[in-house]
């Protein structure tokens, strides 16, 4: 069976295609490369010797899209990852995300139901939560304003999949993740970003290394029991198997309502300052860091309940904390290695 995975050479996207093509699903990548490099199609290929169809392409170019999904209409699940994803950014930069992130989208649905696909995982975030009032936060908590444009367009995106489910075009399963961080065990794949990270723990590999002078850390003066603030942190492996787990789910018949939603986590909260100390105890480096002011954006803590995932999809994160920490540091001398 195949499965198209769009923004399948990112992060999450790679990692999943190998967890596909592991379980002996054929996959179909779309992606346009712009935080991301084709060599990962290869390195995808090297850890499952299966090399993946790639279709180099952009979800808000309508007319590509229709060509593609009627190129390979044969493919049974869709899981929608290309999207611009950096919460500073958004608050730079709204209308370039809400362009992006809702017009790709609109387009693959629209796409999809031309051509009579009906299986649809999305790629959400627990930002459509904002700052929640009780924690852990469950999936029937409310959804608060978002405190970010990037937030706010995972949350408009939920509610034009429901609206299209709701319309009888498919079914569909919305995964909101927590933080994913880590790298493949073969470091053969990894966070990849292009230029200063937006994300925490590639800054921290990237500082330990000698990319940056120093790390960062936005916030010291947070409701926390040192000051900094608070994210579950999901290893990627661990969250590319859920969606594994979310597709083999609808091919099967197993969805209990039309449209599901399930957050991924490990139901695990630590600070910043927790997860430079577990990088330091695992790699032995010693990170140069400071503090600075709040990012605009940022929410000062939450991790999840993840009850649900866990006793519907039969689904649980297996890996720790050390465990992301030293596939992340792992990944980033295999980088350095790569290009010296």
């Amino acid at each position: 069976m195949k499965i198209l995975v769009t923004g399948g050479t990112g992060y999450i996207g790679s990692h999943t295609v190998v967890e596909l093509q592991n379980e002996g699903y054929e996959v179909v990548i779309i992606d346009n490369l712009s935080n991301s490099d084709r060599t990962v199609v290869d390195s995808i290929a090297e850890i499952t010797n299966h090399v993946p169809v790639f279709e180099e392409l952009d979800l808000v170019d309508r007319a590509a899209t229709f060509a593609c999904i009627e190129k390979h209409k044969d493919i049974v699940g869709v899981i929608h990852f290309a999207a611009l994803k950096a919460v500073g950014e958004s608050v730079e930069k709204p209308l370039l995300y809400y362009y992006n992130n809702l017009t790709s989208l609109i387009n693959l649905l629209l796409a999809m139901q031309k051509f009579d696909l009906q299986n649809f995982v999305f790629s959400s975030s627990c930002t459509v939560y904002g700052q929640p009032d009780q924690l852990p936060v469950g999936e029937q908590a409310p959804l608060k304003k978002a405190e970010s444009p990037y937030g706010n367009t995972k949350k408009i995106s939920e509610d034009i999949i429901r609206d299209s489910v709701d319309a009888g075009s498919m079914n569909a399963i919305s995964l909101r993740y927590f933080n994913p961080i880590g790298a493949h065990d073969t470091a053969l794949i990894g966070e990849l970003p292009l230029g200063v990270p937006n994300n925490l723990v590639p800054y921290i590999t990237q500082t330990a290394i000698g990319k940056r002078d120093h790390l960062k850390i936005f916030g010291k003066d947070y409701s926390t029991h040192d000051g900094t603030a608070i994210r579950d942190y999901i290893h990627v492996v661990d969250l590319a198997r859920a969606h594994v787990v979310a597709v083999k789910r609808m091919l099967q018949g197993n969805s209990k309502i039309p449209f599901e939603i399930f957050n991924l986590g490990t139901g695990n909260g630590f600070t910043v300052l927790e997860v430079i100390k577990a990088f330091e105890k695992v790699s032995g480096e010693k990170l140069n860091y400071q503090f600075t002011g709040r990012r605009k954006g940022d929410i000062e803590k939450v991790w999840a309940d993840t009850s649900f995932a866990n006793q519907e999809l039969g689904w649980k994160a297996a890996l720790g904390l050390e465990e992301m920490m030293l596939s992340a540091w792992n990944w980033e001398l295999a980088l350095s290695n790569r290009f010296t």
